[in-house]
């Protein structure tokens, strides 16, 4: 692929990539199904064969094709910082209290900043969201499809809309699951997501706390309580470990965040919890912490966070100071008292970032293509469900259709939900499209 659209004849940049192929015997092959599964920042050649069992269904029509976006894992990975570095990085207070602390979090992203330009500067301005929807459409002509068939999960689903936007009639089927709000500023993104895993940390309350071995108490306001308190107390000193490394507030809470995406987490969660609270002891938080951060057992790192900052920087152009987080601090407070004050101070994630965001990754009207089914899940922490219903709105009349999933978790498909699968198949492998605004339970 060229590494810069403007120079289609200068340098290169090579796109791994992973394929299943389609099952052979029974109905006619559509073709390949391209899917990439979020992030940004996520290895799609990593997660097919992780999720193949969820998508086995579709092979019986299509080949399953999945990615590494540029600078991600085997797609020239941006690089950063060492893994000792990453371990300091990810670990230090994100959620400063004086002026001295405030300058040390700047400086470290600063530092960050300077280890992404070392290792992989000539990469950054070309990392942007539309340029991989480029390489999508190229990926498309090498595979031999008239159309784009396509399954996008979280950030993926703006990655669709964006190539929906460059390329309305090659738009073939499409799955938009777990929807980003193509609407929303980086601010507005990152408090409703703020308040995404506050509603998914209640809803994991009020099912913890109505058994009699909840670790956080008998109600949920007294779980929340706990909870805050102990981020407090992790502040101030930070809790041993099995590994030897100790879990900071920011580790901690981390790892209560990678816990809400999935129902199937929670116990998980409970038992993290019950370790801290009960025995002192943070092993099972810095467990959830490490798979949200990309840590190998090794100590080593994946470039999963590295992207995900090189890729949002290269699609924004704002850049926040410390007056602007205080004064959205007391805004991201309320929607979450847990996860308020980190997701602000958080916005501060392209400081000293060295290439100017292109801002053009946000257009997604797609007049033109063929309907695009967005899923949405009413208890999802990481995509809100209002999200599905500003997708819809922005990529144009008559090409979303919106299908709810009433349930928890990041995305509706890997739930098993069989009302969800059955839609979701029904389309991809019939062209039944359903009714807008189905629901299922």
């Amino acid at each position: 692929m060229p590494l810069d659209y403007s120079k289609p004849k200068g340098r290169t940049i090579g796109i791994e990539t992973i394929r299943a192929k389609k099952r052979k015997g029974g109905a006619k092959r559509i073709g390949s199904l391209l899917f990439n599964f979020g992030g940004p920042g996520g290895s799609g050649v990593g997660s097919l064969p992780s999720f193949a069992k969820d998508y086995e269904k579709l092979r019986s029509r299509y080949d399953l094709v999945s990615f590494d976006p540029r600078g991600v894992g085997r797609s020239e990975g941006v690089r950063c910082l060492s893994g000792k570095q990453m371990d300091a990085y990810f670990a230090a207070d994100g959620t400063p209290d004086t002026s001295a602390e405030e300058k040390r979090l700047f400086a470290r992203q600063e530092a960050f900043a300077k280890g992404c330009q070392k290792r992989s500067g000539d990469l950054l301005p070309h990392l942007t969201t539309e340029n991989t929807a480029r390489d999508m459409d190229l990926m498309r002509q090498v595979l031999g499809d008239r159309k784009l068939h396509y399954f996008g999960i979280s950030y993926g689903t703006e990655l669709g809309g964006v190539y929906a936007h460059l390329y309305p009639q090659k738009v073939g089927r499409a799955v938009f699951d777990a929807v980003v709000d193509p609407t929303a500023s980086p601010e507005r993104g990152s408090l409703s997501q703020t308040s995404g895993f506050q509603l998914a940390l209640d809803n994991f309350l009020k099912t913890c706390t109505a058994q009699s071995n909840c670790p956080v108490g008998e109600d949920p306001a007294e779980g929340r309580r706990r909870i805050t308190d102990l981020l407090t107390d992790l502040d101030a000193e930070p809790m041993p470990t099995d590994s030897g490394r100790k879990l900071t507030e920011s580790l901690a809470e981390g790892g209560i965040s990678q816990a809400l995406y999935s129902k199937e987490t929670w116990q998980l969660l409970a038992q993290g919890l019950d370790e801290a609270l009960t025995d002192g002891n943070g092993s099972t938080l810095l467990l959830l912490a490490d798979a949200l951060n990309g840590r190998n057992q090794d100590g080593s790192y994946s470039t999963l966070q590295s992207a995900l900052t090189a890729i949002s920087c290269a699609d924004t152009r704002q850049h926040f100071t410390a007056r602007d987080i205080k004064s959205m601090l007391p805004d991201f407070t309320h929607a979450s008292p847990v996860f308020g004050p980190m997701s602000a101070w958080g916005l501060v994630q392209c400081h000293g970032w060295p290439v100017q965001g292109s801002g053009s990754s946000t257009d997604v009207r797609a007049t033109g293509s063929a309907p695009i089914l967005l899923v949405g899940t009413t208890g999802d922490p990481a995509t809100p469900y209002g999200g599905t219903r500003r997708m819809k709105e922005r990529l144009g009349e008559g090409v979303g259709v919106e299908l709810t999933h009433r349930g928890e978790g990041h995305g509706a498909y890997d739930s098993r939900n069989k009302c969800v699968r059955s839609k979701v198949d029904g389309y991809l492998l019939r062209g039944h499209v359903p009714r807008d605004g189905t629901s299922c339970t």
